[in-house]
């Protein structure tokens, strides 16, 4: 294993550890999370642990649910008591991104809803500057002309001179 792989395995079992029984906890997305996932499943299962747990995207969600971790939609956790969720990038004085993935928009939705939240990552993630990739909108199908308009009009006042593209990703 390289030591980027270790750090992303022992951060995710340091999170695991921070889960409570009763807990509704938020699962984040990424290679580091996935170390968060499998240690939660391990000890839930050797401690019994009861948990709702909350996926920020489709792939996390079938690992959980690979691993026996009981999951429920955000609208019926009734809120979370910890999210654990990887960073992008970390920059000076621990300004992160989240979001560079395709799980941006469920992820923002569960960190809003959880009352505690821990982000997990490995040296690599560590930048002078934010930045080194270009940062991905997650909008919903429901009018997104108008906010991909509103997206050029606010790079334009910024004298951005990138104009958008449309990725899709899993659908």
């Amino acid at each position: 294993m390289s030591d980027i792989e270790l750090q992303k395995k022992l951060s995710g079992e340091a999170a695991a550890a921070l889960v409570k029984d009763g807990m509704t906890v938020g699962l984040g997305t990424g290679s580091t999370a996935a170390y968060l996932v499998k240690a939660l499943g391990a000890r839930a299962a050797a401690e019994r642990l009861k948990l709702r747990c909350v996926a920020t995207s489709q792939a996390t969600a079938t690992l959980a649910a690979s691993l026996g971790l009981a999951l429920v939609e955000l609208d019926e956790a009734g809120g979370i008591d910890l999210t654990i969720d990887g960073a992008d990038e970390i920059g000076p004085e621990l300004s992160l991104i989240k979001g560079g993935g395709a799980a941006l928009l469920r992820e923002k939705l569960v960190w809003e809803a959880s009352k505690r939240c821990v982000v997990i990552a490995d040296k690599a993630k560590i930048v002078g500057a934010l930045g080194k990739f270009p940062l991905p909108i997650e909008v919903v199908s429901f009018g997104h002309k108008t906010t991909a308009l509103r997206i050029c009009d606010a790079l334009a006042d910024a004298d951005i001179g990138i104009a958008p593209r449309l990725r899709v990703k899993d659908g």
